[in-house]
């Protein structure tokens, strides 16, 4: 099934305010759960130990400083203005700058990349043109490999740190919104409740995440908006009640002033207020989702707002309040007459939060697993309408398991303050960095433009970062070990795809070779489709050489079948197939591209089978119409020459209108013209891409083997319908005698001489997580009657 790419109904409609503003509503459940409850446990983090409230009030007031700062400079400036500009065809996030740089500047490490990709609709490269200076930088890049992967271990740092944040998140968010209860309860008694009931509530929450976000979806914008509201008067009663003075702390004097007095301890006790923005990263990574327009909306005229009241309110009773018989807390503040609805929504607030956050690990590890950087799993697509609501069993239960042991572990907002604002500071940091190139690559912008945004957000990230080092032994360590452990894992699984890949490329078999395969060689063709499944986009794979020696017959339709990610969110659906011939078209062979972007949701193989057969329909219509105005048989006896001429001719097969009679019957007609285009892939095949205008009606069409008996008016053509309708005749009958799926069954091992780490890596490391992970079977969701596995071994 093809999704839509409106992700919410509607949601490419712009320029009406109306349209904006419902936008803006709905992105308060979806974008803004995490941040919106930090207020819970920022300054009970902040004074936890590092520093203390005294009488003078300039801590609170500093750290009120520290907080406005670093909401204004963070996620308004950095975020908001800038970073959600770099979108790529409307998705953020680390993955989207990454893309974005892959595709102006050759660094990426995909295999089977073609130059034909470029000529996706979603690849589009709008810019000004390259001045000197970011030319410079572009070639400096891609001429040191070591850069390239330097690039690629950046981006599966900050992927590994949203996972990490995916564990702590929920743990941090729930724990402080049920920790209200210390207000209402013996201490004796509130130890042995708050754990249980905050483990009870996780559990519920990843337990009920198979259904999906949309039945209750519409709930999450009420509670958030009824979440900030509700801070936001408590604020204003706080400050209206307690000190209508505290605005003034909002000077940054405040801050130095705060340093100057607390010295080190003031430093250390920046891991705390950090976590004020934690959920920032949230509003670039669900741009997809919602327009930049209702994003900005709603942060600047609601949420920003909103926090800075219940920041200032909460130092406002503090200030006045320097012996409270409890911790410093958000519920402190609550007046005892509203305290129990506070805490209601508090708790709910929470579950939307961590609810965003669980989401957005899911689509996450979708993504890498897109661009081979994870290791297969089952992904579970939760909504027919609402694309990227995804479910991935596994993943979710690891991350149950993680969140009730970080709960139990650590016991208070302390420790899971200090994982989390390391997590968060190190996506941030990543963030920052990457923008940086695509500032000079994709914007050609000078490199001093980009260089004083690394420097400027860089400083104030990694002042917050190194508050967070000194942590370590109190929960940093936390994220950092499940980052080197994620990192190990997805750089492992990389590597090894890598080296396939190349052994695959080094190993094919020439096509002069499957053409001499006949009844001579004992070689018999059977009846029905078979889709050999091979990474390589020419030559004929090994695992396919080995299946005819140990099976000595292969089926009359023969299609090797390539399905590849190209380095863009999307990939339109009449553009996704990229078909060509193997050979002559008496061979019956043929390849097919399945191009896929790094958020597309991936076929059932029911409709896949369906509909590559349509495609192949098509490819043979528009390869016999074409072969009207050139000579066919020339064509036939240059492919024998040399593979790159054999498979020369590849084409967009999609909503193409063919002029002339039609060889099939067409549903739906349409009218884009089509061009041809030749191109050159990286292994030195030709593309002829068949190029359509795609219009905002252009309509996708089901074919039906309808032969037309009118008479050519030349024996030539003549003589073409009927070796037309002969071939499509053939595909029709092979189609209702079966498909087989042919895929490899493989054992890598590392070849003699290799390092000791090598041999961990490749022995060890990914023979393990391709023996417990999924296989490709599994993810194609392939039926066991029609599955046939070859087995091979890769030394690499």
């Amino acid at each position: 099934m093809d999704l839509e790419y409106g992700r919410f109904p509607d949601a490419s409609k712009k320029g009406s305010w109306k349209t904006a503003l419902l936008f803006a509503y709905q992105s308060l459940g979806v974008v803004y759960g995490d941040l919106s409850t930090s207020p819970l446990y920022v300054y009970k983090s902040t004074f936890a130990e590092d520093i203390q409230h005294s009488e003078s009030n300039e801590e609170i007031f500093g750290v009120l400083s520290f907080v406005f700062w670093t909401l204004t400079l963070v996620p308004l400036f950095k975020y908001v203005f800038v970073v959600l500009r770099a979108d790529d065809n409307g998705e953020g996030g680390t993955f989207a700058l990454y893309s974005l740089i892959c595709r102006h500047a050759n660094v990426s490490l995909l295999p089977n990349r073609q130059v034909a990709d470029e000529a996706v609709s979603t690849y589009k490269l709008e810019h000004p043109p390259e001045k000197r200076s970011s030319s410079r930088v572009k070639e400096y890049l891609e001429k040191h490999k070591v850069l390239h992967t330097a690039l690629l271990i950046l981006v599966l740092l900050g992927t590994c740190m949203v996972i990490g944040d995916g564990v702590l998140t929920p743990a941090i968010s729930v724990f402080s919104a049920v920790s209200g209860l210390e207000l209402s309860m013996s201490k004796e008694h509130h130890q042995y409740a708050v754990i249980p009931i905050t483990c009870f509530i996780l559990v519920c929450l990843f337990a009920l995440q198979h259904y999906g976000t949309h039945r209750v979806g519409f709930l999450f914008a009420p509670i958030v908006l009824t979440w900030l509201l509700c801070i936001s008067a408590l604020g204003l009663y706080n400050m209206i009640y307690w000190n209508p003075h505290v605005y003034q702390a909002l000077s940054p004097y405040y801050m130095f002033k705060f340093l100057k007095k607390t010295k080190k301890g003031g430093w250390m006790s920046l891991g705390g207020i950090l976590l004020c923005i934690t959920g920032s990263e949230a509003m670039f990574a669900d741009l997809g989702h919602f327009s930049y327009a209702a994003i900005q909306t709603a942060f600047t005229f609601l949420v920003y707002p909103a926090l800075i009241l219940a920041y200032m309110g909460q130092a406002a009773y503090l200030s006045q309040h320097h012996h409270t018989s409890y911790h410093i807390s958000f519920y402190v503040s609550v007046p005892e007459s509203v305290r129990w609805p506070v805490l209601v929504i508090a708790i709910l607030a929470s579950v939307v939060g961590s609810q965003a956050i669980i989401s957005g690990t899911f689509s996450i590890i979708n993504q890498s697993q897109s661009l081979s950087c994870f290791p297969r799993v089952k992904v579970i697509h939760t909504s027919d309408k609402i694309h990227g609501q995804i479910y991935i069993p596994e993943i979710n239960w690891v991350l149950m398991i993680l969140c009730i042991t970080v709960t139990i572990g650590f016991r208070d907002t302390k420790h899971m303050g200090n994982a989390s604002g390391l997590a968060v500071m190190t996506v941030m940091l990543v963030t920052t960095c990457l923008m940086s190139l695509v500032i000079i690559l994709c914007w050609n912008k000078p490199p001093a433009v980009a260089l004083s945004f690394l420097l400027f957000f860089g400083s104030i990230e990694l002042l917050y970062f190194s508050a967070s080092l000194t942590k370590f032994t109190e929960g940093a360590w936390l994220p950092i070990l499940l980052a080197l452990f994620l990192m190990t894992i997805m750089f492992v699984w990389h590597y090894a795809t890598i080296k396939k890949y190349e052994f695959d490329l080094h190993n094919k078999v020439s096509l002069e070779w499957l053409l001499a395969l006949g009844p001579s060689l004992g070689v018999a063709r059977v009846p029905g489709i078979g889709l050999v499944f091979t990474d390589l986009t020419s030559g004929i794979p090994a695992n396919f050489s080995r299946f005819v020696t140990n099976l000595p017959a292969y089926h009359c339709i023969l299609v090797f079948v390539c399905v590849k990610s190209v380095p863009v969110p999307f990939v339109p659906p009449a553009e996704r197939y990229l078909v060509g011939r193997v050979g002559p078209a008496a061979h019956r062979s043929y390849r097919c591209i399945v191009r896929y972007g790094y958020r597309d949701v991936h076929q059932d193989i029911d409709s896949f089978e369906m509909e590559l057969v349509a495609r192949l329909a098509d490819f043979i219509r528009y390869d016999w119409h074409r072969s009207q105005h050139t000579s066919p048989y020339a064509e036939d006896d240059a492919s024998h020459s040399n593979e790159s001429s054999s498979e020369r001719r590849l084409a967009v097969i999609g909503t193409v209108a063919f002029s002339g009679t039609p060889g099939y019957g067409i549903e739906e007609s349409v009218e884009p013209a089509s061009v041809s285009i030749g191109f050159s892939t990286v292994e030195s095949v030709t593309d002829v891409i068949g190029m359509q205008a795609m219009g905002a009606g252009a309509v996708e069409r089901r074919v039906r083997f309808a032969i037309d008996d009118d008479d050519s008016e030349s024996d030539v053509q003549t003589k073409m319908y009927v070796q037309l309708e002969e071939e499509l005749r053939d595909l029709m009958t092979a189609q209702e005698a079966g498909t087989a799926f042919i895929l490899g069954h493989t054992h890598v091992d590392a070849k003699q001489g290799s390092s000791i780490l090598k041999r961990l890596a490749i022995n060890f490391g990914y023979n393990f997580l391709r023996r417990n992970c999924r296989g490709p079977d599994v993810a194609l969701k392939v039926p066991p009657v029609s599955l046939l596995e070859v087995g091979m071994v890769y030394v690499v």
